[in-house]
């Protein structure tokens, strides 16, 4: 089968994967690789010939072998069951090259002062693999968000497909048809099938960087924020029930979740709605979990639906400007008036 033929001169160490049809792990896992200084200008060679892969400085998800001390890095072979720490999904490859890279390039986002054993690129390790690579790694080594013995014995179907909506897709949408025209010339075919490639670990390396560029520049600046209304809760609700952020509102799910440490207290989220001089404020239910759309305690059912005037005289509380009839958030003018709809509604 014809090989990749590199179309100017690359200076880095080559990078090799397999031709043919082509999924999102391996077209991170180039993405990612690139990142790096080392590989910025790498040439990649997508090939199964095993005498072609030996002169890859560095290979994945081909090959059938796992050896980080030679640049190896499938999971298609029989006996790999190589996991992230602390999680349970068979990784892909580019689950791997997260594994032995992804400190790297998230010291590298955070600054050149910043070292791969400091504490934040540990706990950013971890939350870019949950949050971005491990569905990646499940996708592609078959691994269902639920236990389909489970759901079939509840009798759940489900209500539509969310296929199309999948990083895995976006990246399958970029495999040519099988009915596309193809150049009769081994060679060309061959680079019009890595053109569409690159195309594709470019656009889900896109997606990646903006979560990397989102969990550095804003979720982990929030974590501190956070911590300071935590500490603080108790003095706007004897029992913890409240958090208020008294500057603005930060993205504050996650840390909460792992400031309770598997404790749940908080019930109710209070926050300006910008910076300006006299906001309205909000209260936001607390979900049960991140991804869950039922609240911890929902508002009344009583307020639920109601605006202005009308709200103040259902919950005898001035001020109020709304109440989602879903009852997962409201607001008031103030922040004396939203703190008070928390104790009504804790009471």
């Amino acid at each position: 089968m014809a090989e990749s033929a590199p179309k100017r001169l690359k200076t880095g160490p080559k990078i090799g994967t397999h031709n043919g049809h082509f999924h999102a792990d391996e077209a991170l896992a180039v993405h990612m690789l690139r990142m790096l200084p080392t590989y910025h200008d790498s040439e990649l060679v997508r090939t199964r010939d095993p005498k072609l892969l030996e002169t890859c400085h560095t290979v994945v998800d081909v090959g059938g072998e796992y050896d980080a001390q030679r640049n190896r890095y499938d999971h298609h072979q029989r006996g790999f069951t190589t996991t992230f720490p602390g999680r349970n999904t068979k990784l892909s490859s580019a689950g791997l090259v997260f594994k032995h890279f992804g400190k790297a390039i998230v010291a590298q986002k955070l600054g050149k002062d910043v070292k791969e054993d400091a504490p934040e690129v540990e706990l950013l390790h971890n939350k870019l693999y949950e949050s971005f690579i491990e569905a990646l790694d499940a996708h592609d080594n078959g691994i269902s968000v639920y236990d389909p013995a489970g759901v079939s014995a509840a009798g759940l179907e489900k209500r539509y497909s969310e296929g199309g909506f999948t990083l895995g897709a976006v990246v399958g949408r970029l495999n040519p048809n099988w009915n596309d025209e193809k150049p009769s010339d081994p060679v060309k075919a061959q680079e019009a099938e890595d053109a569409k490639f690159e195309k594709a670990s470019l656009r889900i390396g896109e997606e990646f960087e903006r979560d990397l560029d989102y969990y550095t520049s804003a979720w982990l600046p929030a974590r501190s924020i956070v911590q300071e209304a935590f500490n603080k809760r108790t003095e706007f609700d004897p029992e913890g029930r409240v958090l208020v952020f008294e500057g603005q509102s930060v993205p504050w799910k996650d840390h909460l979740y792992t400031l309770e440490d598997g404790k749940p207290t908080v019930l109710y989220v209070l926050y300006p709605e910008s910076t300006a001089a006299g906001a309205k404020w909000r209260i936001q239910c607390v979900p049960e979990s991140k991804d869950s759309f039922v609240s911890r305690k929902p508002l009344p059912e009583a307020w639920r639906g109601f605006r202005d005037e009308e709200l103040d005289g259902i919950s005898g509380i001035g001020g109020c400007v709304f109440v989602h009839a879903a009852g997962f958030i409201g607001g008031n003018k103030t922040f004396e008036g939203a703190k008070e709809m928390a104790v009504k509604a804790l009471a």
